[in-house]
């Protein structure tokens, strides 16, 4: 049995999801010998300005020394990796590894994962679950292997969907959630005491796949969603990178629409799908099987996201308006 304070660990993150496991292990009074992130990135008009991914902000901030390199075959970098001399490396929210990094240190790396694996294997698993209307997601530590999302199960937590809930909301939970687990997973390994299992003896059905995001994935195809399919698939990419449809006018003018917050108003109708209906003052509703989705936040292109009644009192609606 080992002090898991005496490990040294290599942690390895970039976006906002992945600093609060590695605070977790600071504040723990974890051995953290070095991070491993994104280089910086240009941002800007002219792309002239470079910013820090979030871990490298936290890991500066914290005086931990900090690798970014551009290709993890480099051989400097896997020669500055080895100096480091990890016992232990902690993936979360990074990219895919090669073997010469992953299996490294001697207790090999483990990666949190935001779904319950083997579901969700993929760069989007807390986008897809929402989409998929699934009322519960999870996390999990699993060994990595030459695969993506592959390898074998350390630990796992569950935690419900709510309704309402959108892609952020369980995105920040899950994100307190994970410091939780990777403390745990540190302990277990270095105590000796937990055994992982192959993904196969958890779950032999379907699976579903979480994909990396793209702008046309994220448009709304009306003809083919329910009103509460439409709901989740809005939830699913609220608040980034967000729904988005056209809005044709009966010039035929387009404007793109970001909706971030819709609901379902069951009804019955025979209105044809993707009918657009509008009071003028307050309420902006889609007719789709199964009822109404309400808008209820959305933004048009160039403006601010707003509350539906505010986008309207500074709109002329006239008939012939509708969705694309």
């Amino acid at each position: 049995m080992t002090d898991p304070r005496s490990l040294r660990i290599v942690y390895m993150g970039t976006p906002d999801f992945a600093v609060e496991s590695l605070r977790r292990l600071v504040e723990g009074g974890y051995r953290v010998v070095g991070v491993v992130t994104m280089p910086d990135k240009a941002v800007g008009r002219h792309h002239d300005t470079l910013t820090a991914s979030p871990v490298k902000q936290y890991a500066v901030a914290n005086g931990l020394p900090v690798l970014q390199p551009e290709r993890l075959r480099d051989e400097a970098f896997l020669a500055q990796l080895r100096s480091l001399e990890a016992d232990l490396q902690v993936v979360v929210a990074f990219r895919m590894l090669p073997e010469v990094v992953w299996a490294m240190p001697r207790l090999g790396t483990f990666n949190l994962h935001a779904a319950l694996l083997p579901q969700y294997r993929g760069a989007a698993p807390i986008n897809w679950a929402v989409i998929n209307g699934d009322t519960e997601t999870g996390l999990t530590t699993f060994m990595l292997d030459h695969d993506i999302d592959t390898g074998a199960v350390l630990l796992s937590r569950r935690t419900p969907i709510g309704p309402e809930e959108n892609a952020g909301d369980v995105h920040d939970r899950l994100m307190l959630m994970g410091g939780d687990l990777v403390l745990e997973t540190v302990d277990k390994i270095a105590a000796g005491n937990v055994e992982p299992l192959p993904q196969s003896q958890l779950y032999d059905g379907p699976l579903r796949p979480a994909p990396k995001l793209f702008k046309h994935t994220c448009r709304i195809a009306w003809a083919s969603h329910t009103a509460q399919s439409a709901h989740d698939f809005v939830r699913g990419l609220s608040p980034y990178p967000a729904a988005w449809t056209e809005l044709v006018a009966p010039s035929g003018r387009r404007q793109t629409m970001k909706v971030l917050r819709a609901y379902v108003r069951p009804s019955a109708h025979n209105l044809a799908p993707g009918t657009l209906l509008c009071d003028g003052r307050a309420t902006l509703e889609v007719a789709l099987p199964g009822g109404f989705l309400s808008l209820a936040e959305i933004q048009i292109s160039g403006k601010r996201r707003m509350p539906t009644p505010d986008f309207l009192r500074g709109f002329r609606w006239e008939p012939g308006y509708a969705l694309d």
